[in-house]
């Protein structure tokens, strides 16, 4: 099909190219024995035109290959794992490992080059930058953290001064903000989690308070899902990622946690996403971080609950200016195929030859 495109949408240049040799006196029988030559050559010249351009494709399609190591926020887990899935069977030479512990230990571990990519749910401190002065982060999306209950609790709003009481351990039943007459059970994350640090800068510090000492503390968003769900006079935070229905989000100050209301700036507890580099990234971590960033990866963003980075202004690093590439990383270019100017040129070179012979 498109060989017989190839040739009429080009019979003009054709017959002009046999017209030249009827001027210069050429015979009629020859000039047909010519034209027959010339649309032989044009076939031949766009088929091996066509199978240039599938075997650069087929290069380019398969080019990313070797292993790569991503670790840390176990709140951007969720993206990693299905990006690198993704990335994985379009490149079967491709490994990707992908492990939580926190963003802590992301920061960390990518600071001293023990893994490739270091994801971070909180801005870099001036303390990891001090120790670890190449940290290239980068965001990804962004995402708020939800104050959750059991759907059994009688509770659905809290004022953030209540909310702070709580988790101090100050306000210790129910009963006290309009619940069942029932001790309340903490549950809370671990230090150096970027979910906990998002959610003391948030509620705990604006009035002074740290968390409850005598708090159950749990290691990932989806340990403090499982808790609550089980638990009804259980309290905890994680990411609004993380929420499904069995837990019951509350409302702060009357404001739900949607994406909307993140958005919109009327929920009060929100934080960017990261994916760290020491330094420039190289190849596999650049690849990585253009797909996360590409039209695809954001859709696996907003499929896990976040916020894709271009319905967001990036926000300024409180630490250090972080190196944020466009919302839609720039693809690596696509080797152009040779158009029908090259097509002719090589179609006369055979004419050329095959007249030479002739004479």
């Amino acid at each position: 099909m498109l060989l017989i495109y190839i040739v009429p949408q080009n019979h003009v240049k054709i017959e002009k190219f046999i017209w030249s040799f009827h001027s210069a006196g050429i015979e009629v029988s020859k000039m047909e024995k010519i034209k027959a030559i010339w649309i032989t050559a044009v076939v031949i010249a766009a088929i091996a035109t066509i199978a240039t351009g599938t075997v650069l494709a087929s290069a380019q399609a398969a080019e990313l290959s070797g292993e790569l190591t991503i670790a840390g926020s176990t709140t951007v887990l969720p993206i990693n794992q299905e990006c690198a899935r993704l990335l994985m069977d379009e490149n079967p030479d491709l490994r990707i490992s992908v492990s939580g512990g926190g963003t802590g230990h992301g920061v960390k571990a990518v600071g001293e080059g023990a893994i490739d990519i270091g994801a971070a749910s909180r801005d870099v401190k001036a303390k990891e930058l001090e120790t670890y002065p190449d940290l290239k982060p980068v965001v990804i999306g962004k995402d708020s953290v939800a104050i959750i209950v059991h759907p059994d609790n009688a509770v659905s709003d809290l004022t953030m001064e209540e909310a702070s009481k709580i988790f101090a351990g100050e306000i210790m039943n129910w009963q006290d903000v309009g619940g069942s007459d029932e001790p309340i059970r903490v549950i809370t994350r671990e230090g150096g989690s970027g979910t906990r640090d998002c959610f003391e800068d948030a509620v705990m510090k604006p009035f002074d308070y740290t968390i409850y000492g005598k708090a159950l503390v749990k290691p990932s968003n989806g340990e403090i899902r499982a808790t609550i769900s089980r638990d009804e006079a259980g309290i905890g935070f994680l990411s609004l990622g993380f929420v499904d229905e069995s837990l019951k989000a509350v409302k702060i100050d009357g404001v739900a946690a949607t994406v909307d209301n993140v958005l919109s700036g009327a929920y009060p507890i929100s934080r960017s996403l990261y994916l760290t580099t020491k330094g420039e990234p190289k190849a596999l971590p650049k690849a990585f971080l253009e797909f996360v960033l590409s039209e695809d990866g954001q859709v696996v963003v907003e499929d896990m609950g976040y916020i894709k980075v271009s319905a967001v202004a990036t926000p300024a690093q409180t630490a250090a200016p972080a190196t944020t590439p466009a919302a839609t990383a720039a693809q690596t270019p696509t080797p152009a195929t040779p158009g029908f100017e090259a097509v002719f040129a090589i179609a006369g070179l055979f004419v050329y030859a095959v007249l030479k012979r002739r004479k």
